[in-house]
């Protein structure tokens, strides 16, 4: 989230789509009904399914799944079209303004400029800013678009491009090497009146200006009257240039787990920008993550790509710390007249801190700091790469610590395959699940039980309440929990049970040697009990403390040798500070636990409680705060003041923590997105910060009941890479599969842990397919029949529940139906079970595809057939 639960409750208007936090959040959802009640905040619900949230809405409107980005790309072009952008934000707070380069090329035809379709990757050197200074008034009569033909650069190249989070993202593989790094001018070219025919601003107009009302519907189902009272509701908050309201967009993995998943959130963060909305108290794009700590996994680097804090992966090319640096910290570009703090280019100062972290006196400048002790990435190791691999052969073993990947899938088929050609198999969990007993699934023949060789240790783990540390919400909150109880009989805290793995594996190094011993026998372990470590002694180690002496310049104070430090300001490159995750620097400070606070003074009235838990980063609560200002410092709404500029004082003060550099006066025009190398919000994401395209584009999903009405002959994400193993099928119309499937969680179950719990299963006793009510009719189904689902992959079977929460849409002026499966059943459970389900999962029905970006598979729209069991 860039803001937060709580403040969601100050917003005039929540857009909520890919998600439904009445029945999956239903303790925040608490806060947009507080929005409606005591601001009168309007709420639009955009869902495949009439669902609990949809049920609280002002308007709701049913979309086709996998159809967001065109109703996102129809609100932006209703809002340029209709003048309901924020004027004065969008020229001083984003790209909007910048002049891209000649032979940049929009995708009328479904592909941007540089595309290799033998590769399927994109050179993206034309999708960079030209070079230059002012040059408002002087338009000329260039073309909007140019022609494809400049060279250098790759999508291995991440140059200066991109940083953080997106900037780790989209740079696939090592699949070509780069006639010359492209990076981002430092001098843009730039048009403060928004009229130069290459600027971001027209080239973003004319993007979205064919995402008409009449395409929208075409495209999601959303008759074009629905379409236009949402759009006139949504952007209302900037009616008559109105810059004191503001609004929301609410969303979780119903975006997310598409092919092109990353940029349907792109589109959203597009459109906030466009409305002056993220910085904002009440705005931001707010994601709602699907578990309790599902942030701080993804913070602390729980995903092959990056680093902890968002730092990139080494690659190959990075023949030494020099290199690597100069790849990954971004150098400033902007306007020559504006500033830009780029505090990604800080990352020395991170990078360092964390190889101490990880190596403590093994890492001396003299060996760069034992940067090669880091692996370095030359492949896709993501989720569903990884079961291909295991499937052709190449991974041996696995480690599946709380991670139920038979279940998760997708394509659970293919993922049981994979685990009967592994030699072992490592789980840690707290019931017996369907990969420990991958063996069992249904179909399994006594025979070919007897030719698995796969060894399988099942390790007793501890439950939540039965171990301390921080989970990580949604909001970045870091809040320490304590322990409930302890494990029951043998089982044993996670990190004790990876201790001791990591010990023994240490000490064989130690008595065998190896290839490459140094970074297991270097690695610090400074831990009281090694074998037992403190999640308490782990959390102040990822804090940082100084090694050496540390002084800050600007205020002379001086943090002593040992002593933990009171936040990344202090970090330093030469090796006198360590810290696990520059993010969570300030969290254990000299003065102890940030995050076991629980103050609930509130002295704004705006949620901020600055004394509950801590925020990352610097315990802000909502980020790129400089944007609720205009550009003179004062707060577009006195009511809702987040920060503000302080003449007197010569600084930014304000109720939450600034997000921006202290001293920096509003004359200075330093833009307030810091941690982009350029300081304002990408409008148009340049080079390699995505991999499909710097400005979104709607692509069906691999599996479709039509072709794009946008561009037929390309009607899916280009970039997007089919897993090849006979285990791999992809339905079509003409196969039969004309029904759009769609996943998703009930209140009552809990992914799936919760159908060993008999109370849950008495709520919820067993799977069923939520089925539209006209569909049914047709078919001759009747509610508690037995009903087959069929995908190219699998079958699945459940009863049915017909409803008249679905309706059949008119896709493209083709009648169309859409279907819902929720996730929690398998092959494991408790004994009620027997004899009443399937015992199947809903995953064998997925494809193997993901966004090219994230990695995320395509969960939320697939093909199926459907007939009575």
């Amino acid at each position: 989230m860039t803001n937060g639960w709580i403040d969601i409750k100050n917003t005039d208007m929540m857009l909520i789509m890919g998600g439904n936090p009445a029945e999956n959040h239903p303790c925040g959802f608490k806060w947009p009904i507080e929005a409606k009640l005591q601001r009168n905040a309007k709420m639009i619900v955009v869902d495949p399914r009439f669902t609990r949230t949809a049920a609280s809405a002002d308007l709701f409107l049913q979309i086709r799944a996998g159809a967001d980005i065109a109703f996102l790309g129809g609100l932006i072009n209703y809002a340029i079209e209709n003048g309901r952008i924020a004027h004065d934000y969008v020229v001083n707070y984003t790209n909007a303004a910048f002049i891209v380069k000649e032979g940049f090329k929009l995708p009328d035809d479904g592909l941007y400029s540089g595309f290799d379709p033998s590769t399927q990757i994109y050179d993206k050197s034309t999708w960079n800013y030209q070079e230059g200074g002012n040059m408002t008034g002087h338009a000329g009569t260039e073309a909007s678009t140019g022609t494809a033909g400049a060279s250098g650069g790759s999508a291995a190249d991440l140059g200066s491009a991109a940083q953080g989070p997106a900037g780790v993202k989209g740079a696939g593989t090592a699949a070509s090497k780069p006639a010359a790094p492209a990076i981002l001018p430092p001098n843009v070219a730039y048009d403060l009146s928004l009229q130069h025919p290459r600027s971001v601003f027209q080239l973003l107009k004319t993007q979205y200006s064919r995402y008409t009302p009449e395409m929208v519907e075409r495209i999601t189902g959303i008759p074009k009257d629905q379409f236009l009272k949402a759009a006139d509701l949504f952007t209302s908050i900037r009616k008559d240039g109105d810059m004191t309201k503001a609004g929301t967009i609410i969303y979780a993995v119903g975006w997310t787990q598409h092919t092109f998943g990353t940029q349907i959130i792109r589109t959203a963060a597009m459109l906030q920008l466009l409305l002056g909305n993220v910085g904002r108290a009440g705005g931001g794009v707010n994601a709602l993550r699907g578990h309790s700590n599902i942030q701080g996994a993804t913070d602390m680097a729980g995903v092959f790509d990056i680093l902890p804090g968002y730092l990139k992966m080494p690659n190959p090319d990075d023949a030494d710390f020099a290199t690597f640096l100069k790849r990954t910290t971004p150098t400033s570009s902007k306007p020559g007249e504006w500033d830009s703090y780029n505090y990604w280019s800080n990352t020395p100062k991170f990078a360092v801190s964390f190889l101490k972290a990880m190596y403590g006196d093994a890492a001396k400048k003299e060996n760069d700091w034992a940067f090669h002790y880091l692996p370095k990435i030359d492949r896709n190791h993501a989720w569903t790469q990884i079961w291909d691999d295991m499937y052709a052969g190449h991974i041996k073993g696995m480690f599946a610590i709380g991670m139920n990947g038979v279940q998760i899938g997708p394509n659970t088929k293919k993922n049981i395959e994979a685990l009967k050609k592994a030699d072992w198999l490592v789980v840690g969990e707290i019931y017996p699940d369907e990969t420990s007993e991958f063996w069992k699934a249904p179909g399994t023949t006594g025979d070919e039980m007897k030719k698995i060789q796969t060894t399988v240790y099942r390790l007793p783990c501890a439950g939540f309440a039965e171990k301390d540390g921080n989970f990580v919400n949604s909001a970045r909150w870091l809040q320490w929990k304590n322990v409930a109880l302890p494990p029951p009989g043998e089982a044993r805290l996670d990190q004790d049970i990876l201790a001791q793995v990591f010990l023994k594996v240490r000490e064989l190094y130690q008595k065998e040697g190896g290839k490459f011993p140094d970074p297991i026998l270097n690695a610090r372990w400074p831990y009281t009990q090694p074998r037992n470590p403190s999640l308490a002694e782990v959390a102040r180690e990822i804090n940082g403390q100084a090694l050496a002496d540390v002084t800050d310049p600007a205020t002379g104070t001086v943090i002593k040798a040992g002593q933990q430090l009171p936040g990344f300001a202090f970090l330093r490159d030469d090796g006198s500070t360590l810290c696990g995750n520059w993010l969570y620097s300030g969290s254990w400070t000299e003065a102890g636990n940030m995050t076991a606070r629980r103050g609930t003074e509130d002295p704004s009235g705006l949620g901020i409680y600055p004394n509950w838990g801590w925020s990352w980063p610097a315990n802000r609560r909502v980020m790129y705060n400089r944007a609720s200002c205009d550009p003179s410092g004062k707060p577009w709404d006195a009511e809702r003041r987040q920060i503000w500029w302080n003449e007197a004082g010569g600084r930014w003060v304000g109720n939450d923590v600034p997000d921006f550099k202290v001293d920096s006066k509003p004359s200075d025009h330093m833009g307030p997105f810091i941690m982009n190398p350029e300081g304002i919000g990408r409008l148009f994401a340049p080079l390699a910060a995505f991999a499909e395209g710097p400005f979104p584009e709607h692509y069906e999903p691999i599996e479709s009941p039509l072709l794009n009405p946008l561009h037929p002959k390309q009607s899916n994400n280009p970039v997007v890479r089919r897993m090849k193993t006979d285990l791999d099928k992809f339905g079509t119309p003409d196969q039969g599969f004309t029904i759009v499937c769609t996943t998703y969680r009930l209140t009552e179950h809990y992914h799936y842990w919760t159908k060993n719990n008999p109370m849950n299963v008495q709520l919820v006793p067993e799977p069923f397919v939520e089925i539209p009510h006209d569909l049914a009719n047709d078919l001759g189904i009747k509610g508690g029949d037995k009903v087959k689902v069929t995908s190219a992959r699998a079958s699945y079977v459940a009863k049915a529940m017909v409803t008249q929460r679905i309706k059949p849409m008119l896709i493209d002026g083709k009648k169309t139906y859409q279907i819902g499966i929720p996730i929690h059943w398998g092959y494991r459970g408790i004994a009620e079970d027997e004899g009443v389900t399937a015992l199947t999962g809903v995953n064998l029905l997925s494809p193997t595809v993901v966004d090219p970006n994230a990695y995320t598979p395509e969960f939320k729209g697939f093909l199926v057939k459907l007939e009575k069991a």
